[in-house]
């Protein structure tokens, strides 16, 4: 499930990135996302092919990963995101909720270490936000 309102475009610094074509209220769930969950074995492979930018930690234990469907890994990151992701593991589901008021044509994001506001540095180079 994916709200009709958000679309792909270019940004100016991080490729394609998602939006929204109007205003969505805060603490909405913009998308719902099932996942593939693969093993800890899975993930070692994976850590070293470019898709280990876009698979998240999985599990309780955080061992095992998943690779999102849908849009999920097309959200760019912020320190300071305007949305939050939740893992679901018993529905091996994503989902995506704002935090705050979006506006019309305003990128979503989110962080990419999982609370909308941790500040911990992330494993690549972020622009100034």
């Amino acid at each position: 499930m994916r709200k009709a309102c958000l679309y792909l475009a270019p940004t100016t610094s991080m490729g394609r990135g998602v939006f929204s074509d109007k205003k969505i209220a805060a603490n909405t769930v913009i998308e719902v996302a099932p996942v593939i969950v693969m093993s800890a074995e899975d993930r070692q492979h994976l850590d070293k092919t470019l898709l280990h930018d876009y698979i998240f930690a999985w599990g309780a234990d955080s061992k095992q990963c998943c690779m999102a469907l849908g849009w999920l890994p097309i959200y760019n990151h912020r320190y300071q995101s305007n949305c939050e992701y939740f893992m679901d593991f018993e529905k091996a589901t994503i989902f995506v909720k704002t935090v705050r008021s979006i506006k019309k044509d305003e990128e979503l994001t989110i962080n990419y270490n999982g609370d909308w506001n941790d500040a911990a540095k992330v494993w690549f180079d972020v622009a100034v936000e």
